[in-house]
């Protein structure tokens, strides 16, 4: 690792289902990556996981968690839910409504260098785990 990378981390913050769990997810984040020198990536990350976690508490009955990930450059931000099923293919942010509900997806997409999500089983539970990436500039 190059002298100047600075060391990789991994945050976790478990998440009750309930609407306000989004607003401290986000700012949680903008305090870890503000703690870590990465301010530069705080507005679309904010974004990026206010879309995830609102998608894991708004369409599921479960817990949530956030999970923030640096590496190699990489900021990665995921969202935990209990429901196994796959999350709605996000359409183009051009032809969505300009409601509130119907663009997260497409939205990170939009903001997020990469994307996807993951089904999960842990302990006879199953849940999925949605993903995006930044690259630091």
């Amino acid at each position: 690792m190059p002298e100047n990378e600075p060391e990789p981390w991994e945050y976790w913050l478990y998440l009750p289902n309930d609407l306000r769990a989004v607003t401290i997810s986000r700012r949680t984040l903008r305090l870890i990556l503000t703690m870590h020198g990465l301010i530069g990536l705080v507005d679309v990350a904010e974004l990026l996981a206010t879309e995830l976690v609102s998608n894991a508490v708004r369409h599921t009955k479960g817990p949530a968690a956030l999970r923030v990930r640096w590496s190699a450059g990489v900021l990665r931000i995921g969202a935990w839910d209990t429901d196994p099923e796959p999350p709605e293919p996000p359409g183009p942010l051009e032809g969505l409504p300009d409601a509130e509900d119907g663009r997260g997806l497409a939205l990170v997409r939009a903001c997020a260098d990469l994307w996807g999500w993951q089904p999960l089983t842990r302990h006879g539970d199953r849940g999925k785990y949605v993903w995006c990436e930044l690259a630091a500039a």
